[in-house]
């Protein structure tokens, strides 16, 4: 059974289950409520505090855990769960495309050499074997979902706008350049950052990154003075990103221009607005990259 996952520095997706934050608590005896597994002697259950950064996933196992999570709860999705079952599991995976060249075997061997694996989500077993994982490019699975719209372009762009990075990789007639594609530390859990040091300097408040995205998504009602100041910072940051780019030789005034990621669907409004993108289009699924990964698995395996 083939499980295509996303392993978001913010959060985890995949195909077909709402995203979940990429934060796990470790315990020795087993904690409150449902969302819980227990592997190798250990209790693990989701939190809303993400992990630290890292570059590399593979330094523990704590995204190893979280892939768990994401597989349970796709196959539970699917109707596929059997408790007297082993279930064979292929994975589709992906990295940030600066990352991808250095990094995507050791990936691969971070979930294959486990292969047999047993734990218990929600108090029931499961047994999966893991027979096959192919890692890929993000930015390029996320414009697959969109590909036939590509194969005119004589030059595109995707912007993947992420937790802690923001992808982008040239895409020629529908074939993505990775000579032509970078991670920038540019992601939204920069501009959360920036935003919530600000208010609590300047109106001696605590914000959550929460409260930002509703006020960038204009759904609550804040004091003018502070909905103000976070309008401000997501517009230079996106000024930022967009100079960054441009420095790169990614001018998104010609051709045509992709946006994908968490980021780019919170400052959509802003980013339309800033006058300095022409051509445009948003992938609005937040699970692209992940339904991306499993049309590149398919296709890697039918020879295409």
């Amino acid at each position: 059974m083939l499980i295509a996952i996303d392993h978001g520095n913010k959060q985890i997706k995949t195909e077909n289950c709402p995203p979940f934050t990429s934060g796990l608590r470790e315990s020795l005896t087993r904690p409150l409520g449902d969302m819980v597994i227990f592997y190798d002697e250990k209790y693990y259950s989701l939190m809303d505090e993400r992990i630290p950064y890292r570059r590399d996933k593979t330094e523990d196992e704590r995204f190893f855990i979280l892939t768990l999570f994401a597989i349970a709860r796709e196959l539970d999705k699917r109707g596929t769960y059997s408790p007297n079952v082993v279930l064979p599991i292929q994975l589709a995976v992906g990295l940030p495309p600066a990352h991808y060249g250095s990094q995507y075997e050791k990936f691969e061997r971070y979930f294959k050499e486990r292969r047999n694996v047993n734990f218990t989500f929600q108090g029931r077993p499961y047994s999966i074997l893991i027979t096959d994982v192919l890692c890929f490019p993000q930015a390029y699975a996320a414009a697959c979902t969109m590909l036939t719209q590509l194969c005119d372009e004589p030059r595109a762009v995707v912007v993947d706008i992420g937790g802690f990075t923001a992808d982008y990789l040239q895409i020629k007639f529908g074939e993505g350049q990775l000579s032509a594609s970078d991670s920038l530390e540019n992601g939204v859990i920069l501009l959360y950052n920036r935003i919530l040091s600000k208010v609590n300097a300047e109106f001696d408040l605590r914000l959550e990154e929460s409260d930002v995205d509703v006020i960038l998504e204009r759904k609550g009602r804040y004091a003018p003075a502070l909905a103000e100041m976070v309008e401000r910072e997501a517009v230079s940051f996106v000024g930022d990103l967009f100079g960054t780019l441009r420095e790169r030789g990614m001018d998104l005034r010609t051709g045509l221009t992709i946006f994908t990621g968490g980021g780019a669907i919170l400052l959509r409004r802003i980013i339309e607005n800033t006058g300095k993108v022409g051509r445009c289009l948003f992938v609005t699924d937040i699970n692209a990259n992940a339904k991306g990964f499993a049309k590149l698995y398919l296709a890697t395996e039918q020879g295409a």
